[in-house]
C-alpha cells in the first residue's frame, strides 16, 4: 500500500495567467481538482508544504487526503508543472479518485541487488536501466508505492523484461494488457569493453567519411590545373595569325 500524503486546499477565484501570478506571489500554487463524476473546481494550495511533499518520491504514486474547505476527499496527482529555472511549483493537477473505481498511475520502478548481480560480479558487466518507471492500472486499495525487481540473477548480455515484474494483488501493467508484443526490456546488463567499441566504430565511420570526402574534392584541382592550358591557346591564336600576316607581306 502506497504511503498517505495529506494536502489542503481552498477554492480560488479567478483564471487565467495575471490571476495565477496574482496568487503565487501570496505564497500559493493555482491547481484544479477533477474527476469523480464532479465539475473541475480550481484550488490553491500552501507553496511551502507543496514543495515539502514534492521533495519525496511517493507524493507521485500515493493517494493524498486532500481537505477543500469543509470536505474530505481523495485524490492523486495527476501533472505538475516546474518553473524552468527556479525551484518552484507553478501548477499542479489532482483527480478525484472513488474507492470503487480503477486508477491509472505511473509509479517508480526499483532495482535490487544490482552490485551483486552475476552479470556484474561474474562478468564484469555494467548495469543499464532501460525503464525506471511502469504505468499501472488497480483499485485505490491496491496502489503500490513503487515496484521492485530484482537483478541478483541476471547474467550478461541478459534483459530482464516487464513480464518480469512481481505484481500486488490487484494491480497490472498496462503495456501487458494491451498485449505481450508489448513486453518491454526493462534492465539489461553490458560489459564496458561493448560499449566502448560501439563508440570506437562509430568513430571509425566519421572519420572514414571525412577522408573520403577530401579524396573526392582531389580531383577538382588537378582538373582545375589542367584549365590554364586552354586561355593560353585562346592567346596564342591571335599571336599565329599575326605572324602569318607578316609572311604574306
Amino acid at each position: 500500500m502506497a504511503k498517505r500524503f495529506s494536502l489542503a486546499a481552498e477554492p480560488r477565484e479567478g483564471a487565467g495567467k495575471g490571476a495565477s501570478r496574482r496568487l503565487r506571489r501570496t505564497g500559493k500554487v493555482p491547481g484544479i481538482l477533477y474527476g469523480g463524476g464532479q465539475q473541475p473546481t480550481p484550488v490553491a494550495m500552501d507553496k511551502n508544504e507543496l514543495l515539502r511533499n514534492a521533495e519525496q518520491e511517493a507524493f507521485f504514486s500515493s493517494i493524498l487526503d486532500v481537505t477543500l474547505g469543509g470536505e474530505h476527499l481523495q485524490a492523486i496527482v495527476k501533472g505538475i508543472q516546474v518553473h524552468p529555472a527556479r525551484r518552484a511549483i507553478v501548477h499542479l493537477d489532482l483527480q478525484r479518485i472513488l474507492a470503487t473505481e480503477k486508477i491509472r498511475m505511473t509509479i517508480p520502478l526499483h532495482f535490487l541487488n544490482q552490485a551483486s548481480a552475476r552479470g556484474v560480479k561474474e562478468g564484469g558487466g555494467v548495469i543499464q536501466h532501460l525503464m525506471t518507471e511502469v504505468e499501472i492500472s488497480c483499485l485505490p486499495k491496491d496502489l503500490p508505492e513503487f515496484l521492485t525487481l530484482d537483478v541478483v540473477d541476471l547474467e550478461l548480455n541478459k534483459n530482464l523484461h516487464l513480464s518480469d515484474i512481481p505484481l500486488p494483488a490487484g494491480v497490472e501493467i498496462l503495456a501487458l494488457a494491451a498485449g505481450v508484443e508489448n513486453d518491454r526490456p526493462v534492465v539489461s546488463i553490458h560489459t564496458v569493453r561493448e560499449e566502448v567499441e560501439e563508440v570506437a566504430a562509430a568513430a571509425e565511420g566519421a572519420v572514414a567519411e571525412g577522408a573520403a570526402a577530401p579524396a573526392e574534392g582531389a580531383a577538382a584541382p588537378a582538373a582545375a590545373a589542367a584549365k590554364p592550358g586552354a586561355p593560353a591557346a585562346k592567346a596564342a591564336a591571335p599571336a599565329a595569325k599575326e605572324a602569318k600576316g607578316k609572311e604574306k607581306k
